[in-house]
């Protein structure tokens, strides 16, 4: 990834915090079989505690052509996206001034480097499923618990899935967010993106001066 320094964000806890809040990514590995990149898009847990940078963790199926060609301790790239928008200069005060700009892209997103490995472990495997399922629940009013499915039809979709786990070795973060303009254009972007793009709005408000 292309990385201005303006945009780098290096601040392992806020990046960890950027993950568990997008923690739906996009998955890179090389298919060795049919030599070429696979893209698979799946829903992860961050367990900051393991590893130098935490260890990310998800199930796929069985049938997942990943799962067939999965090489223990293979390289793999993991995206995590936030919000993204189009920026127009026409919410620039500094436009009227000089007519200096253009059009551009706001965007935050974190990418991740590590290891993969596999587990097809029915213990650990509930365990992952139970601690995805109380991260995703929590907003609902009534949240569903896996005990409120059948225990027959629970064991019977346990054997279709296996346990994916990912220890990071590099954790780089790009928030994209008008660093580059003046105060006054800043202040207004972030009030054009409020509704569109809240985070990246609180953010611009942030790093405002």
């Amino acid at each position: 990834m292309f990385q201005p320094t303006q945009y780098q964000e290096h601040d392992l806890e806020t990046l960890q915090q950027f993950i568990s809040t997008h923690n739906f990514a996009t998955l890179m590995s090389y298919n060795s079989t049919h030599e070429q990149i696979e893209a698979d898009h799946l829903p992860f847990l961050l367990d900051t505690k393991q590893g130098t940078y935490g260890t990310l963790s998800a199930h796929i199926a069985k049938a997942n052509p990943l799962y067939k060609n999965i090489q223990q301790n293979q390289s793999v790239l993991l995206s995590f996206q936030g919000d993204q928008q189009y920026i127009s200069p026409n919410w620039y005060p500094s436009k009227q001034d000089h007519h200096r700009a253009v059009p551009t892209w706001n965007y935050m997103v974190v990418h991740v480097r590590g290891r993969l490995r596999c587990i097809d472990d029915e213990k650990s495997l509930l365990a992952l499923l139970g601690r995805l399922t109380r991260q995703h629940e929590a907003s609902q009013n009534t949240p569903w618990k896996m005990k409120d499915a059948p225990a027959d039809y629970i064991n019977a979709l346990l054997k279709d899935i296996a346990i994916i786990y990912i220890e990071i070795d590099s954790i780089v973060g790009q928030f994209k967010t008008s660093q580059d303009r003046p105060n006054t254009d800043k202040v207004k972007v972030a009030e054009a993106l409020k509704t569109t793009a809240p985070e990246m709005s609180a953010h611009i408000k942030q790093h405002t001066d």
